[in-house]
C-alpha cells in the first residue's frame, strides 16, 4: 500500500523534535547568503543568478537523463531577464521551453498555480508533442495508469504505483487548493511537503519529476520572498540522485510519516546552500579577472572563451576545441590562443597530441 492509498491521505506528520533544528539551520543559511548577495553589488547579483538557474536548468534535465547545452541555456536565461553576456548562442526549442518553465516558476512566484498555469509548463517542456520519440498527451492530466520502474523490459522492478487517473483531477485540486493557501507551516517545509505530495499525484504522462521541481523551486522562492535563485536544489539532487530516489521510494511505501524524507530534503538543502559559496568565490574571481585584464583587446572569439574557461562549463582547452566552438580553422584557433599566450591569459600545458591550454593564475 502506497502512501496516498492510506486512510488519511494526504495528511503528512513529521517530528518537530528532529525537523526544527535543520530548519533553524536552513534559514540561517539562506540570510548568510542573501546577505552576501546584496553586499556585491547589481552586476555581480546578475552573475551569480545566471550561474545558479543555468545551473537549476541544466541538472533537473540531467536528472531525466536529458543532456542540455549549457551555452544554450545560459543564453536564453540572460535573454529572458535581459542580462548582458559576451557570446550568446541560439537556443533550441526545446530549451526554451525548459527555461520559460523555470523562469515562469521563479519569477512569478508569489502568483498563484493553477491547473492552466500548470498545463502551460507542461507544454513548454513537449513543444512537439512527443517525449523522444513517443507522442504523449500534453498539456493535460494524464489518461493512463503510471508507474515508476526499472529494469529490462518484461522484467521491470515497480517502485511506485501513481493514483489511478481517474483520481488525478481530485487530487491536484486538493493540491493547488493546499499549495495557495496559507498555513502555519514554516515555507521550507511546505517546499518540501509539496515535492513530496507532487511527486506521489505524478499528474502528468512525463515530464513529472521536472515539474515537482520547479514547484520546489518556486516555493523556495516564496521562503526567500525573493525572485533571486542563489542554489540549486536541482544540482544538489542530481548529486545524490541515488539517494533521492530512494528516500522517495521508502516514504511513498510507508506511512505519513515523512520525517526522513523532510529530512533529507533540509539536509540537501543545506548541501546545495554551502555549493553557493563556490559560485560565490567563482564570480568574484572573474569579475577581478575581468578587472586585472581590462584594457587588454580581446576579440569576439576570446572573449567567448574566456567567458567559459571562467564559468568551467568544460574540461581542458586546445587547438580543435576551441576551432569547434568558435567555428572557425584550426589555424585561426592556434594564432587566437597564441595571442592569448603572448599577452600572459593563458598558458600551455603538455606537449604534441597532449598540448592543452589554461587560464594563467592570476
Amino acid at each position: 500500500m502506497y502512501i496516498h492509498q492510506k486512510k488519511n491521505w494526504p495528511k503528512f506528520t513529521w517530528d518537530a523534535a528532529v525537523i526544527t533544528p535543520l530548519l533553524g539551520e536552513v534559514r540561517h543559511s539562506q540570510g548568510k547568503i542573501l546577505g552576501v548577495m546584496q553586499g556585491l553589488g547589481f552586476r555581480l547579483q546578475e552573475e551569480t543568478l545566471l550561474k545558479t538557474l543555468t545551473l537549476d536548468v541544466v541538472k533537473s534535465s540531467e536528472i531525466e537523463g536529458e543532456l542540455l547545452n549549457p551555452e544554450q541555456v545560459r543564453s536564453s536565461i540572460a535573454r529572458r531577464l535581459g542580462i548582458e553576456i559576451a557570446g550568446a548562442v541560439p537556443a533550441e526549442r526545446h530549451v526554451e521551453g525548459i527555461v520559460e518553465m523555470l523562469l515562469d516558476a521563479t519569477q512569478r512566484y508569489d502568483e498563484s498555480l493553477s491547473e492552466e498555469r500548470l498545463y502551460g509548463w507542461h507544454g513548454a517542456l513537449f513543444p512537439t508533442g512527443r517525449s523522444g520519440i513517443h507522442k504523449i498527451k500534453t498539456a493535460a492530466w494524464r489518461d493512463d495508469s503510471m508507474q515508476v520502474t526499472s529494469g529490462p523490459m518484461g522484467k521491470e522492478t515497480i517502485h511506485f504505483e501513481a493514483p489511478s487517473a481517474d483520481k488525478v483531477p481530485a487530487e491536484m485540486v486538493a493540491f493547488l487548493n493546499w499549495f495557495n493557501g496559507y498555513q502555519t507551516i514554516d515555507p521550507v517545509l511546505k517546499a518540501a511537503l509539496a515535492h513530496l505530495w507532487f511527486v506521489t499525484i505524478h499528474p502528468f504522462e512525463d515530464g513529472n519529476g521536472r515539474i515537482t521541481r520547479a514547484i520546489t523551486d518556486m516555493q523556495l522562492a516564496r521562503a526567500d520572498h525573493s525572485k533571486k535563485r542563489f542554489y540549486s536544489m536541482s544540482a544538489q539532487i542530481q548529486a545524490e540522485r541515488n539517494s533521492y530516489y530512494t528516500i522517495l521510494e521508502t516514504t511513498q511505501k510507508g506511512d505519513l510519516d515523512c520525517t526522513a524524507w523532510v529530512k533529507w530534503f533540509l539536509d540537501s538543502l543545506l548541501q546545495s546552500m554551502e555549493q553557493t559559496n563556490e559560485t560565490i568565490g567563482s564570480i568574484l574571481k572573474r569579475a577581478q579577472f575581468w578587472e586585472i585584464h581590462r584594457a587588454v583587446d580581446f576579440n569576439t572569439r576570446q572573449q567567448k572563451i574566456l567567458q567559459l574557461l571562467l564559468d568551467e562549463f568544460f574540461g581542458k582547452l586546445t587547438v580543435s576545441k576551441y576551432a569547434k566552438i568558435t567555428k572557425v580553422s584550426t589555424d585561426t584557433s592556434l594564432r587566437d590562443i597564441q595571442d592569448l599566450i603572448s599577452k600572459e591569459v593563458l598558458e600551455q600545458e603538455g606537449s604534441g597530441r597532449g598540448t592543452s591550454y589554461k587560464l594563467y593564475a592570476f
